[in-house]
């Protein structure tokens, strides 16, 4: 009898560190992929992707271990038409030749709640190792029974490095598009 309630008990201390490890899936319904760049030298212009898919993996300790999304370049949306389909075009993501970018990750390194995520971004032909800021929320049961997961992730990179050249001068002889394009990417994953 002792020995069933030693059993009982080491089985109730494992299953809440388990319980919510699993892989998860982005809820595109609860997810925003965005990015911000610099418009004469004076203001930013924000934009997002609204089509992509992914996921992410959480351990038994509610620690990220990995992290993978591929975004359509196609979906890209800055609220102007004229300056998505600008961006669409060879000047920029030449989206008719490289449809998708992906982020896929290296390492994750846990420090104070917070994570080092390091991966590889390819965006057209270019793949270059960078480091994003990242938070992880929950994980929890949502009223629907499902399990829930949130992830924070905020970088930057020089989208020159990825062979998005294009530019104009402007008369005060900044650039029309800054070199450096903010990150942000937050949403929700739904354990698979």
């Amino acid at each position: 009898m002792k020995n069933r309630i030693l059993i009982v008990l080491a089985m109730l201390l494992f299953l809440p560190t388990t319980l919510f490890a699993g892989e998860y899936t982005i809820d595109p319904d609860h997810t925003t992929i965005g990015f911000q760049v610099k418009h004469m030298t004076i203001a930013h212009v924000s934009g997002w992707f609204e089509k992509f898919k992914g996921g992410f993996v959480i351990d038994e300790k509610k620690q990220l271990q990995n992290m993978n999304v591929e975004m359509s370049v196609n979906s890209i949306n800055t609220k102007i038409e004229k300056r998505d389909n600008h961006l669409r075009s060879a000047d920029f993501f030449e989206v008719a030749r490289y449809p998708t970018m992906t982020f896929k990750t290296i390492s994750i390194t846990p420090k104070d709640g917070t994570y080092r995520v390091k991966g590889e971004l390819t965006i057209k032909n270019h793949t270059k190792i960078i480091e994003l800021d990242g938070q992880l929320h929950g994980p929890l049961k949502d009223p629907w029974g499902n399990e829930r997961a949130a992830i924070v992730l905020n970088g930057e990179v020089n989208r020159k490095d990825f062979g998005l050249n294009w530019n104009k001068v402007i008369e005060t002889g900044g650039l029309l598009v800054g070199d450096m394009v903010q990150i942000h990417m937050e949403g929700e994953g739904i354990r698979k």
